[in-house]
């Protein structure tokens, strides 16, 4: 009953946090996943110099994915320092490579390759964020008018994670025989990921009322890359802490694990969202 009461006071006020970062203002919008970039990766990159045995360079690699993020925002507003923030992104990452000539470590490959993992597993999904935040317009911040569109295309992804999520487990719960990836998973089934796919088809039409941005169908497309990518996502994470022999990956959030068990499933869902809207023209 502890962990219980626990478990639902952190996700109230997590989802209370996110709902209202994202909807209030594109700099809290910012501000909310940049904090959340920084956090991920420093927890990545912990659990990788802890527990596969290499060398990461833990402040740089967290220093480069806040700069990646802050050029990605940048670059949204049209800001004329995008150029410059890329360019310290690239000097971080050029640290990273030259150092192991001079470190004279084990294996500098495994450095290398986990401390880009970095970047590319955890800082760019969350630095696409900043392109869906101006999806309709390229206002200016100041101006006080960004797109709210985008910041509810943004919340849209988490909206249809939360509801795969809980569709899945409740499906899972009651329906589940069959198990979806038994060797990373043992716990999901496919009735549960069906279940959590039919909830999210749900909710994408009630969105596609408020929104009119994207048809209804294309609203139920949203929802399957979503809830598609989100699973593989999910799975990919399981994946990695079963390698690193760990049951979670982090204490941050109370009852809930760490801040990868909380976004493993966007850090595959809002790539594959870009895409799918610059497939539609959106972007």
């Amino acid at each position: 009953m502890k962990n219980l009461i626990t478990r639902a006071l952190t996700g109230i006020i997590f989802v209370a946090v996110m709902v209202g970062g994202i909807l209030y203002h594109p700099l809290s919008c910012a501000l909310l996943f940049m904090f959340i970039t920084v956090l991920t990766t420093w927890e990545f990159t912990g659990l990788i110099n802890k527990h596969a045995n290499v060398q990461v360079p833990r402040l740089i690699a967290t220093t480069a994915s806040w700069v990646l993020f802050a050029a990605f925002f940048a670059y949204a507003l049209g800001s004329s320092r995008a150029g410059l923030l890329f360019a310290l992104w690239w000097l971080n990452i050029a640290y990273i490579l030259i150092s192991e000539l001079y470190l004279k470590r084990v294996n500098p490959l495994n450095n290398w390759a986990y401390a880009l993992m970095s970047q590319l597993y955890i800082a760019l999904p969350f630095a696409l964020l900043s392109q869906l935040l101006f999806v309709q317009d390229k206002a200016p911040l100041e101006a006080e008018t960004f797109s709210r569109a985008g910041a509810f295309i943004i919340l849209s992804i988490f909206i249809f994670l939360w509801c795969s999520d809980t569709g899945a487990y409740c499906c899972g719960s009651l329906f589940g025989r069959h198990k979806l990836f038994p060797s990373v998973s043992p716990g999901k089934t496919w009735e549960g990921s069906l279940g959590g796919g039919v909830l999210t088809l749900a909710v994408s039409q009630l969105l596609a009322h408020y929104e009119p941005l994207l048809t209804p169908l294309q609203w139920a497309g949203f929802a399957l890359v979503v809830v598609v990518f989100g699973t593989w996502g999910d799975l990919v994470e399981s994946l990695f802490k079963r390698r690193l022999g760990i049951k979670d990956s982090g204490k941050i959030l109370p009852g809930h694990g760490g801040m990868l068990d909380r976004f493993d499933s966007s850090l595959l869902a809002i790539p594959a969202i870009v895409v799918y809207l610059c497939a539609l023209g959106v972007l």
